[in-house]
């Protein structure tokens, strides 16, 4: 859609476009509240300063709509099967890396408490794997400044995909 019928969506229709972008309600409502944008980049600068402002709840919501990387079958069934840009390459990788991924994100979010967060958009799953191998050794408190960094990187390309002029 232009930027011009986001502007002029009704409230409850923009929540929702928003709340696709970025699974956390208190952003999505913000964001809602602060239309008209002129442009795409004020658009995604509010973005980008609500999102900085976010606190650990808020984080941690925007992480719960997000499939984890390497959960093939879910990833299957709400892709249908296709690689986006958004999931990298994940679903032309080999058993054995969606294995890998699985298991090395299993033990992150025992470890963390939440999944891992990567804006996988061009990555290949050996890409990813390796991201995940070497943040696995971080601590909760990096992880969640790293997966919030990465959110705001998700949200800013599903941004640019929702609103295009």
């Amino acid at each position: 859609m232009t930027l011009d019928e986001f502007n002029q969506q009704d409230e409850a229709s923009a929540l929702t476009a928003l709340y696709s972008c970025c699974h956390c309600m208190a952003w999505a409502q913000a964001m809602t509240a602060a239309r008209p944008f002129a442009d795409l980049d004020q658009l995604l600068a509010k973005a980008d300063a609500l999102w900085a402002g976010a606190g650990e709840a808020q984080i941690l919501e925007a992480f719960s709509g997000h499939a984890r990387i390497g959960d093939i079958e879910l990833l299957r069934s709400r892709y249908a099967g296709r690689a986006t840009a958004e999931q990298g390459q994940v679903l032309q990788a080999s058993e054995a890396e969606i294995q890998a991924l699985y298991q090395l994100n299993k033990a992150y979010e025992e470890k963390n408490g939440f999944i891992f967060i990567v804006c996988a958009s061009g990555k290949s799953a050996a890409a990813m794997l390796e991201l995940l191998q070497q943040r696995s050794h971080n601590s909760r408190d990096r992880e969640l400044i790293n997966g919030a960094r990465e959110q705001g990187a998700i949200t800013r390309l599903r941004l640019q995909q929702l609103v295009t002029d």
